[in-house]
């Protein structure tokens, strides 16, 4: 089957799978305003952002000969479990007869899920889909522990630019290992590399750490969130985003009795701001917001796609945890007319206003403790 799927982070994984698989991958194009701009033509005007950039990427790869399209679902009161309802009619009334495979929680579903993969292994033995399945697991679990380093050394980088090139390097690695040692390899050779780049020496009260909270599409992928993760790093402060690949699968793959993931610890602490799950990621958006001040981050940018009801929720509740934790949250609204400048000179000020509180933090901590902060680098 020609096999596509919705371009979402690291889709070198999503594409490795699927070849493993045997089926013939059309890569969909990273989203670009082209993409955007056809999505937002066929889709309807009060759609949220994500269903109207993934309807362009599904128009681009069909352009491109899929015929088979791979997704997600969802439950409860979020949208996003009809995204392929609503896309699937888009395409049909625009005379593209695609068949889509829709996985959902193996819990929720068990015989649909079944049926799913039945398809989708469409021949392939049993025990080479579970070994498939495995390297791929560990893959995703790989190249995250990589991502988080890329997110922290970046900051610091001498060479501007040099972190994001060794990380595009680091994934077409990952692309062409297809057994347990060879992805091994991949991985040392990553951390080598990732090691290897000069960073700047910087003080203790200059080292910032910011959480990325929100909807988990505007929060992972890059080309639709003013690439927030690269803009942040780029202003001095090291990153963590509340929603990576392995802890979303490892969540999802674990019956509840034995479900202590990070992720269900994470619910747990935004029990007492949102006691129902509200659909979308807002219950996990106000659980990491407390989990980050918990930790000491010094602030949390909330990215939330206009229109999205939970994120709205979320929102509202967003000053409380604020004030209950002394952490700065900045929430952004993200469409297709988002104004990139004006949203930057925000981002800009945000982190001016965490390295006040930090400096104070610290100044008061000094006079407590009588002694200067040590110098810090993150080389190690």
């Amino acid at each position: 089957m020609k096999v596509t799927f919705p371009y979402m982070g690291t889709t070198v994984v999503y594409k490795k799978l699927l070849e493993m698989l045997g089926h013939d991958v059309i890569l969909p194009p990273k989203p670009t305003r082209k993409t955007i701009d056809i999505g937002v033509k066929y889709s309807p005007e009060f759609a949220c952002f994500p269903l109207k950039v993934i309807m362009g990427s599904y128009f681009e790869a069909i352009q491109k000969g899929a015929e088979v399209i791979v997704t997600s679902g969802g439950n409860g009161p979020c949208r996003a479990g009809f995204y392929e309802r609503v896309h699937q009619r888009i395409l049909e009334s625009e005379g593209h007869d695609i068949d889509f495979i829709v996985f959902d929680s193996m819990f929720r579903d068990p015989q649909t899920f079944y049926r799913n993969i039945e398809r989708l292994r469409d021949g392939t033995p049993w025990h080479k889909v579970l070994k498939s399945l495995l390297l791929i697991y560990d893959m995703i679990g790989k190249l995250d522990h990589l991502e988080k380093e890329v997110q922290r050394i970046r900051a610091y980088e001498k060479n501007r630019g040099e972190t994001t090139r060794i990380w595009e390097a680091i994934q077409k690695d990952f692309d062409q290992a297809y057994t347990s040692h060879t992805m091994k390899s991949a991985f040392k050779k990553g951390k080598e590399k990732l090691q290897s780049i000069p960073v700047k020496h910087v003080d203790k009260e200059d080292c910032i750490k910011i959480g990325i909270v929100g909807e988990i599409y505007v929060v992972m992928e890059d080309s639709i969130n003013m690439k927030m993760e690269q803009l942040l790093n780029s202003l001095g402060a090291e990153v963590e985003r509340s929603q990576y690949l392995s802890q979303w699968v490892t969540y999802n793959m674990l019956p509840k009795w034995i479900n202590w993931t990070h992720e269900k610890a994470v619910l747990k602490k935004g029990e007492p701001y949102i006691p129902i799950l509200i659909g979308g990621h807002a219950k996990q958006s106000v659980g990491q917001i407390v989990d980050y001040g918990q930790r000491d981050f010094d602030g949390v940018v909330h990215l939330m796609p206009f229109g999205c009801l939970p994120e709205l929720v979320s929102q509202s509740i967003v000053p409380k945890i604020s004030e209950d934790y002394n952490i700065p949250v900045l929430t952004i609204s993200l469409d297709e007319q988002t104004g990139i400048a004006n949203n930057q000179t925000r981002v800009e000020a945000f982190l001016d206003l965490v390295r006040g509180k930090r400096k104070q933090r610290l100044n008061k901590e000094e006079k407590m403790v009588g002694k200067k902060p040590e110098s810090y680098c993150t080389s190690g």
